[in-house]
């Protein structure tokens, strides 16, 4: 059969990653509710739940719930403490199997990724046999499941993997895209959180076919560049590229404050908090990068920008405020007010250009701490676990933005 999509995304996501690799590693675990997370302490422990078997969500348990609100649903359950290393190891056999199939693959996290198939898809029959295949090669080659959704863009593929999980495959013709869409609760849309669904409630809007039926102008007014964005959402219209990560050229995080800033301890925490954001996006890219970037704007609207080049490339978080606060020395303490902040990191590299044996334990022992923040937070929220340096001050950011 002929295929003419334009384009063909996938969206491959690992089902229940953690809990079925806890799983595949002690099989006398299958089959039974696993919960990867803080210890419950019979119900008093503090923390939340990393994931959740699906025999343990018939009891309610999802991630990022309270592991004692967990144990209270499920105190017969299996509670695991998160083996970052292990996930880590099954993380990269799950790419390997995606990069055989497309060298455009964007991953999202440790356990989902976009792939491009637009130019190899002459190798399959068709989409739902190139589909199978890649759930039967990750199956082979890991011994765990997969969900894949496939669709003429990234944003409706995403939405199709999670609809008929586990070990599930949703295709999405490109002439049935708002049939599969309309139904839908705005929620699905990438981009609505809670509080713009909230204000979309007041307006009467809860599905996307009624969402789509708005005034997109309306939308602008009232939610700004977001409402267009989620307009185009609606309406399926998602013209993003799937990006691999060796032709991302730099990565950067910038703030705008709410209210504009002069308090140096408030700058120095804000720039503490970019820093973390850019260094996870490096280390979930598997990249480090020489340049150091900081943008200022202060309240007249004057921007000011510096750099710096390291001889050693960097992903660490406190190295990559390190070298921000050097160039920001420059702006402190700030005799104006401030509107904006940011920091980058170009020049960069893949992670495996540099040997772990050449670093000192300090070093390596922080790298390990970071990538398991990075993937708790992957897994239920940016916001679970922070360094605490970067906890947000009383000062409200009003936007922020990633490159």
């Amino acid at each position: 059969m002929q295929i003419t999509w334009k384009k063909i995304i996938l969206h491959v996501d690992l089902d229940a990653f953690f809990a079925a690799v806890e799983q595949l590693l002690h099989p006398e675990w299958r089959n039974k509710p696993v919960i990867v997370g803080a210890d419950p302490q019979e119900g008093k422990g503090r923390g939340v739940v990393s994931a959740a078997s699906y025999e343990a969500r018939k009891y309610g348990v999802h991630s990022a719930m309270p592991i004692s609100k967990a144990y209270l649903l499920c105190p017969h359950g299996i509670y695991v403490t998160p083996h970052g290393h292990i996930y880590q190891e099954y993380s990269h056999k799950f790419f390997k199997v995606l990069y055989e199939f497309s060298p455009l693959v964007e991953g999202l996290s440790i356990d989902e990724a976009f792939l491009d198939m637009s130019g190899t898809m002459r190798l399959f029959k068709d989409v739902h046999t190139l589909g199978q295949k890649i759930k039967s090669e990750i199956k082979t080659q890991t011994q765990l499941t997969a969900s894949v959704g496939i669709a003429p863009c990234k944003s409706v593929a995403k939405i199709a993997s999670d609809f008929k999980k586990p070990d599930g495959l949703m295709i999405v013709e490109p002439e049935r895209v708002q049939e599969f869409l309309d139904p839908l609760p705005v929620t699905k849309l990438w981009g609505i959180g809670n509080q713009t669904f909230q204000s979309l409630v007041k307006m009467g809007i809860q599905t996307v076919s009624q969402l789509r039926a708005y005034p997109p102008d309306i939308l602008e007014k009232k939610f700004g560049k977001m409402g267009l964005h989620i307009y185009r959402m609606a309406c399926g219209e998602d013209e993003r590229n799937v990006t691999p990560y060796e032709n991302v050229k730099s990565i950067s995080n910038e703030t705008t404050f709410e209210t504009d800033v002069m308090d140096q301890s408030i700058l120095e925490k804000t720039l503490f908090q970019l820093s973390e954001k850019v260094g996870g996006r490096l280390r979930r890219s598997h990249l480090r990068g020489y340049t150091i970037h900081l943008k200022v704007r202060f309240s007249d609207f004057r921007t000011h920008t510096r750099s710096h080049t390291l001889k050693k490339a960097i992903f660490l978080t406190e190295d990559i405020y390190g070298a921000v606060m050097t160039l920001m020395d420059e702006f402190l303490p700030s005799e104006d007010f401030i509107r904006l902040l940011g920091v980058g990191v170009s020049n960069l590299e893949s992670d495996s250009g540099s040997q772990l044996s050449i670093w000192d334990i300090t070093e390596e022992k922080k790298l390990k701490v970071e990538k398991l923040m990075d993937q708790i937070q992957d897994k239920f929220g940016k916001n679970i676990i922070r360094h605490a340096e970067s906890i947000p001050s009383r000062t409200n950011k009003k936007s922020e933005k990633d490159h």
